[in-house]
């Protein structure tokens, strides 16, 4: 019997690929796709060595969508999948794509030419089992076999995706999403995936020292001993030095730039950032104070959440398709206290201000959001880094601090830490496991 069943499948599904393989062109040979298609899997395994299908008029041609700089399309190939138009519409929360057309005369596409307007745009790439999407920068550059694959943690937002780097000898050729569902689920943002330019670029690969009014290349110890020479004829001595660490420096960097500090007498290291020569209003002796408390994988398990002074979808866009997955399956209530931001879902806006902080947190109000809020079995707050660099910042910290221990059997229990930091920068969570940010 199970011979039997194994033979009527592979008929069935031959019988599907030769459905498939009607109108699709025979473009493996220039498609980027080529190497990993999916319909190049099945056709291999499944497909016929001839068709039944002889169409007067020849094969169907569909004319290219522009949907703009990081989505090439080539809509001849399209097999009317629709796992674009799903994605864009339940996962980035944009209703661009859609169908028009029935039958032979369907077509994917904008319902109005535009942009594709979503910050998670590339996936579609990645979810189309043929060559009609494809990445518009990595078009005609290498094949898949040609690349050497290296495992990797995204660094260009605070959420640390896993990432998968495709490189040729010693060029980047382009960024995958790996899979990883405590943290980015099989998502990446546009972002990450194509930020890769910026190492082919103006690249400072070696040191530069002044020489009048420009910059030369120069060897590390030139340069060393350059700052060297510089600090004995300037003088200065202890705190008079300072240090700043840049948004991309790494955890070592910082502890050798902090250790070489201490060692000419100086505690007098900062981030760059606005207001980073400031003492830290987090304070960093405990360490939930300022880290993502509730850990990415569970934030969907919130069933409502205050945001203060934050845009998850620009900030943390992986985390932002978290909370849309719960918006739309468990009618997760969203508030804002903040600057309003084009939303992927619906939110209620409970104030603009550090007082409006304190007034919604010190009363119960009657929005629908406020009783929710009260309401929630597993409430949770999420304080901005820009709180954190304004003056006010201290300020809303303690009416955070305040409520979250008033209601310590909500938001700190050993199953549900509600209270949350989302930072920018992924080197403010290092500086500050690493105690670079110390001020004399």
């Amino acid at each position: 019997m199970t011979g039997n069943t194994d033979t009527f499948v592979n008929s069935y599904r031959e019988g599907v690929m030769e459905f498939l393989l009607a109108n699709h062109p025979l473009d493996c040979p220039i498609c980027d796709q080529g190497g990993e298609c999916d319909l190049q899997d099945q056709s291999m395994r499944y497909g016929s060595d001839r068709t039944r299908f002889h169409e007067i008029t020849g094969k169907r041609a569909v004319e290219n969508k522009d949907l703009g700089p990081i989505v090439k399309t080539n809509m001849t190939r399209c097999i009317q999948c629709t796992r674009c138009v799903r994605f864009a519409n339940e996962v980035a929360g944009v209703d661009d794509l859609g169908t028009t057309g029935r039958g032979n005369d369907m077509q994917i596409g904008m319902y109005v030419e535009k942009t594709l307007d979503s910050e998670m745009s590339g996936n579609i790439i990645d979810l189309c089992p043929v060559g009609a999407l494809t990445s518009k920068p990595y078009a005609f550059q290498s094949r898949p076999w040609e690349l050497k694959k290296t495992e990797s943690i995204d660094v260009m937002d605070a959420i640390g995706s896993n990432i998968r780097i495709d490189s040729r000898q010693v060029q980047v050729m382009r960024i995958q999403p790996k899979i990883n569902d405590d943290v980015n689920e099989e998502w990446l943002n546009d972002k990450s995936r194509y930020a890769y330019d910026g190492l082919k670029y103006q690249r400072l690969t070696t040191p530069l020292i002044r020489d009048g009014d420009r910059f030369v290349p120069a060897s590390w110890e030139d340069a060393m001993s350059r700052v060297s020479e510089g600090l004995r004829q300037t003088g200065a001595k202890g705190d008079e030095i300072k240090a700043i660490a840049g948004e991309l420096a790494d955890t070592e960097s910082m502890v050798a730039l902090k250790d070489l500090m201490n060692r000419m007498g100086s505690e007098n290291l900062t981030v760059d950032q606005k207001r980073g020569e400031e003492p830290i209003v987090t304070g960093v002796d405990v360490r939930s104070n300022y880290l993502f408390n509730t850990q990415i994988a569970r934030a969907e398990e919130a069933d409502a959440v205050l945001l203060i002074g934050t845009n998850p979808r620009h900030e943390a866009a992986i985390l932002n398709t978290r909370f849309r997955k719960s918006y739309l399956h468990n009618g997760l209530e969203v508030g804002l206290i903040g600057e309003d931001f084009e939303s992927t879902m619906e939110y209620e806006k409970v104030g603009t201000s550090a007082k409006d902080v304190a007034s919604f947190l010190s009363k119960a109000g009657d929005s629908v959001f406020a009783k929710a809020f009260a309401e929630a079995k597993k409430p949770m707050i999420i304080v901005g880094s820009a709180v954190l660099e304004s003056k006010d910042g201290e300020a809303v910290l303690k009416a955070v601090a305040e409520y979250a221990g008033k209601h310590a059997d909500k938001f700190i229990t050993p199953e549900w830490n509600g209270y949350s930091v989302l930072q920018r920068v992924s080197s403010h969570y290092r500086s500050l496991e690493s105690g670079c940010p110390s001020f004399s």
